[in-house]
């Protein structure tokens, strides 16, 4: 095994009672967990006992799925990082907001607004949002096309840029004795005409502790790979296959020198869901109970909907049909159906095995193992030039992630993989990246994006 130096990242994925789709009808599970804070707040206490670099809640601008599949709905997640922050010190808060479906003044003032709370651990996962449902929840008929959703996002991104900006971090001045509380001049409008926005003062909020929060990025679509090139700092990618990471993982980072950015400067981190047992038949055997849970039918309509095709042309005891919908005729997650559409072709799995093999992660790596063989995977990816981390999404929580925690993690520390205490701040000390220079002030050196 070739070797490299540094250690790993490691990102805890929190989703309600875990990310496999039957989760919550094991005993142990609560199938109410995923609107109690509390919930949340335990799964934060437990991630930063391992001293994971952060945490991350997804959202979604629409009520996915039938609500008869499994628990539905979700605390809006920058509401829930606040009460996270306030029962942690050190971990990282990462919350999901779209570009397609809000404004960027709004959005930039709240990850400022997590930032300052949290003393400077807010990171951002910025979504273009695919699926014409949430269209329809704002005013739109259909879905916009994928190119205009990430044109959107690449000028959502820039405003929020200048927003973050638009105080100097010296500009509050607090000065009692000749009553000036802070310097008018060190305000930087960004006067912002561009084609999908119109943004003219400046943010009512002072600099962030992190001057940005992170910006993470989860499109691995032509499109999404672009985008995270020009400004992603972290990136959270699904891939199945060790020559599929590295394929991955050699072109982002050569797009990310193309634009003139330091490779170095993007933490790619894919997922992985870790069933974990003491031995490797108890591991398999959760992996089976989870599955025999699964209501097919379900599962099924999802599937169809990420193909493009009718759920009457899936045949649960059949191989995916034979002609399919090019991803270049998707408009919603491209390389999610391409993905899943790989993974079915090259194992001749039938709908229903790949509804099972989908129900733990959606398309990312699941692994059945002990917490020795669940280290060597991911130590074997990190080694071969796959990942610089993971993102770890547990089958069931809480069990999984304090199998995780408690078992894999201290594996990790012994072979110095992984931190054994923080030894920084902010969220962009745990992942190694500078603070941005503001790009108003004279000598800043943020580089500005290719377009």
């Amino acid at each position: 095994m070739s070797r490299r130096s540094g250690t790993l990242h490691l990102n805890a994925f929190l989703m309600g009672v875990g990310h496999h789709e039957a989760a919550w009808r094991l005993p142990e599970s609560d199938p109410f967990a995923h609107t109690d804070v509390a919930h949340f707040q335990e799964l934060a206490r437990i991630a930063e006992r391992g001293k994971l670099d952060s945490l991350f809640l997804a959202d979604s601008p629409v009520l996915w799925n039938n609500v008869g599949r499994r628990p539905s709905g979700a605390l809006e997640p920058t509401v829930l990082l606040t009460a996270l922050a306030g029962v942690t010190r050190h971990i990282g808060l990462i919350a999901t907001a779209s570009t397609t479906y809000n404004e960027p003044y709004n959005l930039a003032r709240r990850f400022a607004s997590v930032d300052h709370v949290s003393g400077g651990r807010a990171g951002w996962n910025i979504v273009t949002t695919a699926g014409a449902d949430a269209a329809r929840n704002f005013n739109l008929d259909d879905l916009p096309a994928h190119r205009d959703r990430y044109e959107r996002a690449a000028e959502f991104i820039d405003v929020s840029r200048k927003l973050w900006d638009s105080w100097a971090d010296d500009a509050p001045l607090g000065d009692k004795a000749a009553g000036v509380w802070g310097d008018q001049d060190r305000i930087f409008p960004p006067g912002h005409v561009g084609r999908f926005f119109k943004v003219a003062g400046a943010l009512n909020l002072p600099r962030a502790p992190q001057g940005y929060p992170l910006l993470v990025q989860a499109g691995s679509s032509e499109d999404g790979k672009e985008l995270a090139a020009r400004y992603a700092e972290a990136v959270f990618t699904a891939q199945q296959t060790l020559a599929e990471a590295q394929a991955f993982y050699a072109d982002l980072k050569a797009r990310t020198r193309a634009v003139g950015r330091d490779p170095d400067g993007i933490r790619i981190l894919p997922g992985i869901v870790p069933v974990i047992g003491a031995t490797e038949a108890q591991a398999l055997a959760l992996e089976d109970e989870l599955d025999r849970l699964i209501r097919p039918e379900y599962a099924k309509r999802q599937l169809a909907t990420t193909l493009g095709i009718p759920p009457d042309d899936l045949d649960l005891d059949r191989e995916l049909p034979a002609e399919l919908p090019d991803e270049d005729q998707i408009e919603g997650a491209k390389s999610r159906r391409t993905l899943i559409v790989t993974l079915a072709r090259r194992e001749r799995l039938t709908v229903r095995q790949l509804i099972g093999r989908l129900g733990g992660g959606r398309g990312h790596r699941t692994f059945a193992g002990t917490p020795e063989q669940v280290a060597d995977a991911i130590e074997d990816w990190w080694h071969h030039g796959a990942a610089d981390g993971f993102n770890i999404m547990p089958p069931v929580l809480p069990s999984g992630l304090v199998a995780f925690v408690d078992h894999v993690v201290p594996i990790l520390q012994r072979r110095g993989l992984f931190r054994t205490e923080y030894t920084g701040r902010t969220l962009r000390d745990h992942y190694g990246l500078p603070r941005p220079a503001n790009q108003f002030q004279s000598g800043a050196a943020v580089p500005v994006p290719v377009p």
